[in-house]
């Protein structure tokens, strides 16, 4: 199988600053979107310490099988899945830890969303923190594969809210669980069975909250390489209004 990747990433139309950080990894096959937040530029600052920590564990311990690690292994996953979670909870903590630290810095944080592929065993993990969202494109359909932590959401899955409710909801922008939040997090991580002719597409909250998932699908239907469909979902985002940063990365199999 292989497989091909690109990310881009735009400040948007109505934002000064781009909060939002990201990394392409191949090597590592490691890929990561992080949405900043926090006053004083501290969203920019959240989200840049969570892509070099996740990017520096990896390297590390792909150099130095007998690492020691910040925490102990899960049994119940994977060595991958110990992996990528282990790289998201170490980058919560050091962004916790700076915040104390820093009253500039106060409230900082970031929602994460991560896709790692292992090209031996062809295994593949999507986890996430808050509401990054990774979806899969596949034989014309477009499935998100993340759930929201988020407010709204759970309204959403207890009943509460319907989706159409939902959309004009006056709380969609609160974030129940981010990296920085506490001094530990909880990951939601699940391993996916990766075949071949898909499209994974991880983004921030400023691509899905423009584009709709029905333009996402066409977008991702067109013959294209990758980075013009990073090119064109930014550029939708855009004619849509740039409310926030957008951030798209794109991880691609093929026979």
């Amino acid at each position: 199988m292989k497989y091909f990747c690109y990310g881009a990433s735009d400040t948007g139309r109505q934002r000064e600053l781009n909060e939002d950080s990201f990394a392409v990894l191949p090597e590592e096959g490691v890929f990561v979107v992080a949405d900043g937040m926090g006053g004083h530029n501290a969203g920019e600052v959240a989200s840049r310490i969570a892509i070099e920590t996740i990017v520096n564990f990896f390297k590390a311990s792909s150099n130095d099988e007998d690492m020691t690690w910040p925490y102990k292994l899960d049994n119940s996953l994977s060595l991958n899945a110990n992996k990528l979670q282990t790289a998201i909870r170490f980058a919560n903590k050091r962004i916790y830890r700076i915040q104390l630290g820093n009253t500039s810095y106060t409230g900082m944080g970031t929602t994460i969303v991560a896709m790692l592929f292992e090209k031996s065993s062809q295994d593949f993990y999507v986890a996430h923190v808050g509401d990054s969202r990774c979806y899969c494109y596949e034989a014309e359909t477009l499935r998100q594969v993340t759930e929201d932590h988020s407010l709204v959401n759970e309204y959403i899955r207890n009943g509460q809210l319907t989706r159409e409710q939902a959309k004009t909801f006056p709380h969609k922008n609160v974030i129940m669980r981010a990296l920085g939040m506490k001094g530990d997090v909880d990951v939601e991580i699940q391993q996916i069975k990766l075949k071949e002719n898909q499209i994974y597409l991880c983004c921030s909250d400023g691509l899905s909250d423009m584009v709709t998932d029905e333009r996402i699908r066409e977008i991702l239907s067109e013959e294209a390489s990758l980075e013009v469909k990073c090119v064109t979902l930014i550029s939708e985002a855009n004619k849509n209004g740039g409310k926030d940063n957008i951030t798209v990365v794109l991880f691609e199999t093929k026979n």
